[in-house]
């Protein structure tokens, strides 16, 4: 629970932090919760409601899909595989698994252009998800794809073959990358063919379990087990009020995009990452060498390693970590380079931004009070 005063040496200010938390909550976020650490000191806290129909307020120790942030415990996964030998990150993903990806294309991406989505390869969910296929042009989608898969069980196989067949959106190892959840699935297959487990199993067992993060799980089913805030997208706008997504089968991620989590385990599990006990300090430098990524929407371009993403804050400094969104839920964990300083950030309503008359999306209130809220999180003054 919330720690001792501020300290006048790092800006670790308890009641600025809450009034800043507040302010996300007032911007228009239901729910809103977090964990801050400098060294061994924490402060966590939540603002706002789980649940808009009960008011049910959110606590700091609710469970979240943490999205994308999958990405990175499935990188250390692999570069675990890369210490003991199993897997060349310069190798050919052909060598591995010929029979997903064969021929020519097999034979020039490597693993290491998959973890840092160089690959060239399209995202497979605007074939998954269909009425979201012309993001961003947004007066040209639906939502209705979200209520078609909610139960729907996919298998990385099939998600992967929409990928591959899709048009290449760059060649192998061209830059900017693209950003790409077909990459990760591939992976996700990759450890299974090198541990002889699922993905899952593996990275729970040498990840996971290896940190010691006890709210950290692959879904098993739709439900989430435990105390969860309701997720509720909004799509743009176009789902209004925001629809409650929290119940969902998370097969159409897996190892890409699957994780529950909490603030407080996010924050231990890169703390450890980034001390050298996940992967070793070899491992880690290559997880830190970034090529610029172009976002799935084209937006943005952000500086992206191996699972990894370096974020430079104004008046802050230069972070790492990982960002994540599932259907109704968004999440940031990040950290400094030598993990001492860190923020996990929960959310519980996503693409809370409208569209102007030409159909691309706005700076909404939420942005700016998030932003606030981050730098004085991380401000180390």
């Amino acid at each position: 629970m919330p720690a001792a005063g501020p300290s006048s040496t790092t800006g670790f200010d308890p009641a600025a932090l809450k009034s800043a938390l507040d302010g996300v909550h007032r911007a228009g976020m239901p729910g809103v919760y977090a964990e801050v650490r400098d060294g061994d000191r924490v402060w966590r806290g939540a603002s706002g409601v789980a649940d808009v129909r009960t008011g049910e307020p959110v606590t700091p120790d609710m469970l979240q899909r943490v999205g994308s942030i999958t990405k990175t415990f499935t990188a250390a996964a692999i570069l675990q595989e890369v210490e003991k030998g199993r897997i060349r990150l310069d190798a050919p993903i052909g060598d591995h698994l010929p029979w997903l990806v064969p021929g020519e294309r097999g034979e020039k991406i490597t693993v290491r252009m998959l973890l840092n989505h160089t690959s060239g390869l399209a995202e497979y969910l605007p074939y998954a998800f269909p009425s979201l296929a012309k993001l961003p042009s947004l007066p040209d989608i639906s939502p209705e794809s979200l209520d078609d898969n909610r139960l729907r069980s996919f298998s990385p196989a099939e998600l992967i073959e929409m990928g591959l067949t899709a048009p290449a959106v760059g060649e192998p190892g061209s830059s900017p990358g693209v950003y790409s959840n077909t990459n990760y699935l591939i992976l996700g297959l990759l450890l299974e063919q090198v541990t002889g487990t699922t993905a899952e199993q593996c990275i729970t067992q040498n990840v996971i379990d290896r940190a010691g993060l006890r709210h950290t799980t692959f879904p098993d089913g739709p439900r989430l087990e435990g105390p969860h805030p309701r997720m509720y997208e909004a799509m743009y706008g176009l789902i209004d009020p925001p629809r409650d997504y929290s119940v969902y089968d998370m097969s159409w991620v897996g190892p890409g995009a699957a994780l529950v989590s909490t603030p407080e385990d996010l924050n231990r599990f890169y703390g450890m990452l980034f001390g050298g006990e996940i992967v070793n300090s070899s491992s880690l430098a290559q997880m830190r060498r970034t090529v610029p990524v172009r976002t799935q929407d084209g937006q943005r371009t952000i500086e992206y390693g191996l699972g990894l993403q370096k974020v430079e804050i104004p008046g802050c400094g230069t972070f790492w970590g990982h960002e994540g969104t599932a259907w109704g839920a968004v999440t940031m964990s990040l950290a400094s380079a030598d993990g001492k300083r860190q923020l996990s950030v929960a959310l519980n309503l996503a693409r809370w931004n409208e569209p102007d008359s030409s159909g691309r999306p706005q700076r909404h209130p939420i942005d700016d009070a998030l932003s606030a809220f981050t730098r004085q999180a991380l401000y180390e003054g």
